[in-house]
């Protein structure tokens, strides 16, 4: 956390008020929040002078202090715990008050820095745009990694023949390659899924005020402010479809979430086989060998575990989750304002900061330096039993199942057993191919 002005307190009355009243979980507004907060009053003060509304000097006094904010220096000046009033008032006066005092004379918290705005539509606003400034700088870039990485991983095991399992049961040959496709696949599907949501969490009820209407505010405001955080950002941020669904509900945030907790159970599906595929090195399958990052056991040594897919399992937990209190927060939309901003601001910048260190991790750490162990693949693809369901089209489901009943019981290999019952040797190596049968029509 930044800290500034020798640690001075920026802040007034009404800021000092909300520190006593919450001192919940010791737990600040994320920074991004704030920096939102800054950014949003600097413009807004930049908008109020062109419209003729505020003086231009103290506009511009107004905005270098949001300016500061929004750079991330004064984020030790907003104390006030997360778990506050709904609204996120405390807060969006926590920043007026700040801003007013580095403006210095003359400026008033609320009738300057304030102006044309309310903490109803500033806050939900900022913590919009937050997730979506960090959803698109940091979350997508890091999934992005780790797709890259799983494809790398594809491409490198194509050839890697080994057996499939369906429950947890030896299954059809497949390869090790088309594995990791599956695993880059659902990353890339889980970034499509994010963009969808972006741009309605573009849309803020900047310009509604208090409950939607508007009242107090230019009808140019909140068009000109959008068009400036637009400019400053890069970000695509847009008016809302109706200005009391945005004041009332934050769908936006919930839809989001939901985009973030099907990230999250992609990654414990990946994780989870990358980790059981790496067991062993002796007593387990040991079909490929992760990276040895520390020592696994205080007691047994040379113990090494899959660490850092047990992070990853262990944040996709904490994000589902965040999602189900998010959910929660969304329904409180009651009338003209939804009153659990707060904790919707401070889950969804969890999950998002969360999901962007692990995917990171995972693909540094991990995925990229696994390295398969071919013999031990292509022994169990040769193995597998269920490579007899190449044998069907040409003796038949029923003889099939004969053969390999007997190849369990006597522990012999298929080719023996279905030699043995009269299949043609012509048949059993066409049908016996380990490699077409993972990979029948190329």
């Amino acid at each position: 956390m930044a800290r500034t002005e020798e640690h001075q307190e920026l802040w007034g009355t009404e800021t000092r008020k909300a520190v006593e009243n919450f001192p919940v979980s010791g737990e600040p507004i994320p920074a991004p929040v704030a920096r939102w907060l800054g950014r949003i009053k600097a413009a807004a003060a930049r908008v109020n002078a062109e419209l003729g509304l505020l003086d231009a000097d103290k506009a511009e006094r107004i905005a270098a202090a949001g300016d500061r904010i929004a750079n991330g220096e004064l984020d030790d000046q907003f104390p006030i715990d997360v778990f506050q009033t709904g609204s996120g008032t405390s807060s969006n006066m926590n920043a007026n008050e700040v801003i007013a005092a580095l403006a210095g004379e003359g400026v008033h918290a609320n009738d300057d820095v304030n102006m044309g705005q309310s903490s109803n539509d500033v806050f939900p606003s900022a913590v919009h745009l937050a997730a979506l400034g960090e959803l698109t700088s940091d979350l997508l870039p890091a999934l992005e990694r780790l797709a890259d990485a799983l494809e790398a991983k594809a491409r490198e095991f194509d050839d890697v023949v080994k057996s499939g399992r369906t429950h947890w049961m030896d299954a059809v040959p497949v390869t090790l390659g088309q594995e990791f496709g599956g695993y880059a696949a659902q990353v890339r599907q889980g970034i499509e899924r994010i963009r969808d949501t972006l741009p309605r969490l573009g849309q803020i009820p900047l310009g509604g005020t208090a409950v939607g209407t508007g009242l107090n505010t230019h009808p140019e405001f909140a068009s000109r402010v959008r068009a400036r955080l637009q400019d400053d950002t890069g970000l695509e941020i847009s008016a809302p479809a109706d200005p009391f669904e945005s004041q009332a509900a934050r769908d936006g945030l919930v839809e989001a979430s939901g985009a973030l907790k099907t990230v999250a159970v992609s990654l414990t599906k990946i994780a989870n086989d990358i980790r059981f595929m790496g067991s062993g090195p002796r007593a387990g399958l040991a079909e490929i060998a992760l990276p040895e990052l520390q020592k696994g056991s205080s007691i047994m040594p040379g113990k090494v575990n899959p660490v850092i897919p047990e992070v990853v399992t262990q944040v996709a937990a904490q994000v589902i989750g965040n999602d189900a209190a998010i959910t929660v927060g969304g329904l409180q939309g009651h009338f003209e304002l939804n009153v659990f901003v707060p904790v919707l601001a401070r889950n969804l910048l969890d999950s998002i900061r969360l999901l962007a260190s692990a995917s990171r991790l995972f693909a540094e750490r991990c995925v990229d330096g696994i390295e398969a162990n071919r013999e031990t693949c292509e022994r169990y693809a040769e193995l597998t039993l269920s490579a007899a369901t190449a044998l069907n089209p040409y003796i038949g489901y029923d003889k099939a199942t004969e053969i390999v009943k007997e190849a369990a019981t006597s522990g012999r290999s298929l080719r023996e057993v279905a030699r043995e019952a009269g299949v043609e040797e012509s048949v059993l190596d066409e049908a016996l191919d380990y490699r077409k049968m993972a990979k029948p029509h190329d």
